[in-house]
């Protein structure tokens, strides 16, 4: 490793690289040419790169062609990128997939406005505290785009009912997450709930829009949930206060009654 490390600090080295991984097979002349170098500084360098196996050569009659061997390369990624990054890069490529496909119709949207800063709305959905107190779960993530959320029970037993990944975050307007069963990820079936936070003059207007609901039962849940849920938000960034009765029960009576 130390070697590639050291092969690949030299800019040079690395315009060589370029050149290589845009036409393999060159010869030390051919490289020379297309780097305006001599070749004494070229030989000098292709000597550290082969030395790092970052290049191979193959001799045909006369002439010594250059190939340029991604392998040490990608060691280095597997090595030190690809455990951290790669779910989140994962993520970040399907949030790209999903930005380019046609804008879907929603399946529910709901619109409240709040006697609040938008910064103080972004809070109360994004703290474990008060998502604790409006929505009786407690919503817990660092909330970077491509991270795992859990939507946590309050009594202490760390049990997650749903939950999904963070899609969006751009505090303190607009955060976008899958909806679903606690742990699942990003996939293109995947129920999103995108949050969109507006100043409104002096208060601020929210607006909560979930799409792909998989079945007319959720789509029923979910248009009793998410105002449940809303007004008891509303209530306790207005006055200090959570409703008197509990969203989930509100929800309840509403499915009884029907």
């Amino acid at each position: 490793m130390d070697l590639v490390f050291r092969a690949l600090a030299d800019p040079t080295r690395r315009r060589l690289l370029d050149s290589l991984r845009e036409e393999s097979g060159q010869t030390l002349g051919r490289l020379c040419g297309r780097l305006e170098m001599t070749r004494q500084s070229v030989t000098q360098h292709l000597t550290v790169l082969e030395e790092a196996n970052l290049i191979s050569t193959v001799r045909r009659g006369r002439e010594k062609l250059h190939y340029l061997n991604p392998v040490p390369i990608h060691e280095l990624q597997m090595r030190w990128l690809a455990p951290f990054e790669e779910p989140r890069l994962r993520v970040l490529y399907q949030v790209k997939h999903r930005a380019e496909e046609p804008e879907m119709t929603p399946d529910f949207v709901y619109v409240t406005y709040i006697h609040a800063t938008p910064e103080r709305v972004w809070e109360a959905l994004t703290s474990a505290d008060l998502t604790g107190e409006f929505w009786g779960h407690s919503n817990v993530s660092d909330w970077r785009p491509g991270s795992p959320w859990e939507h946590r029970r309050t009594d202490g037993s760390g049990i997650a009912d749903g939950g999904g990944v963070v899609l969006e975050a751009d505090p303190p307007t607009r955060l976008v997450m899958t909806f679903g069963e606690a742990g699942s990820g990003a996939g293109p079936e995947a129920s999103t709930v995108t949050f969109l936070i507006e100043p409104h003059q002096e208060i601020v207007r929210l607006t909560v829009t979930q799409v792909k609901l998989a079945s007319d039962a959720d789509r029923e849940a979910v248009s009793h949930g998410w105002p449940a849920v809303m007004a008891n938000l509303k209530s306790l960034l207005e006055t200090g206060h959570v409703l008197p009765q509990a969203p989930w029960e509100m929800h309840a009576e509403s499915r009884a009654g029907g």
